[in-house]
């Protein structure tokens, strides 16, 4: 298959990319950096990465930003990033990437556990994550012609070993991309893929 990723440069992107290539060509895209390069907050960006890359198998996003700030600290600019870009930008990828699809394609993008474990500080993170897994579902009723998924990582290792966390509750970036193989190669539709039932 021919896949799509965006935000391979990532930590999740770097590995969802390593366990796609052993079996499929993968078209790298990132806001900056090697590959083609793409602002998914931007519709036309993603129209012109699209022209670019002509049809897929798959469109698979890693990608998505959103602030983690107290409620009380969060600007209009923050919740506007997390509705923009992490939600938006996502929702855009299917909407513009659906045309792109050759005959049975899918397109998998990443909420992730905040969604239904909230933290404090998580308020627009968490928002964005639920919206995400709420319109796949509803989605879903409406596509017949593709597959459309979302998956939901817990915090990866690499990041909390970075950010001095303790990393005992984490999930290896090798073993989130599991997940998102799954969703690529499977035959799931309208789903929310927790990253830890597919290690």
């Amino acid at each position: 298959m021919k896949v799509l990723l965006i935000g391979a440069s990532g930590t999740i992107g770097q590995a969802v990319a390593k366990a796609l290539a052993t079996e499929h060509k993968v078209i790298a895209a990132n806001y900056s950096g090697e590959g083609f390069n793409v602002d998914i907050g931007d519709q036309a960006s993603i129209s012109a990465l699209l022209e670019q890359v002509g049809k897929v198998d798959a469109i698979v996003s890693t990608a998505g930003l959103a602030n983690f700030a107290p409620l009380n600290e969060l600007s209009d600019a923050d919740y506007e990033l997390a509705l923009n870009n992490k939600l938006m930008g996502q929702i855009n990828l299917m909407r513009l990437g659906k045309e792109y699809l050759n005959k049975g394609g899918s397109v998998t993008l990443t909420s992730g556990v905040l969604s239904r474990e909230p933290m404090s500080g998580s308020g627009v993170i968490s928002m964005a994550n639920g919206a995400l897994e709420s319109f796949v579902k509803a989605s879903a009723l409406e596509l017949d012609a593709i597959r459309f998924n979302v998956v939901a990582p817990i915090f990866v290792k690499e990041t909390m070993a970075m950010m001095g966390m303790d990393t005992a509750g984490g999930l290896s970036a090798d073993d989130t991309a599991k997940a998102y193989v799954a969703a690529v190669t499977g035959s799931m539709h309208g789903q929310t893929l927790d990253a830890p039932d597919y290690v």
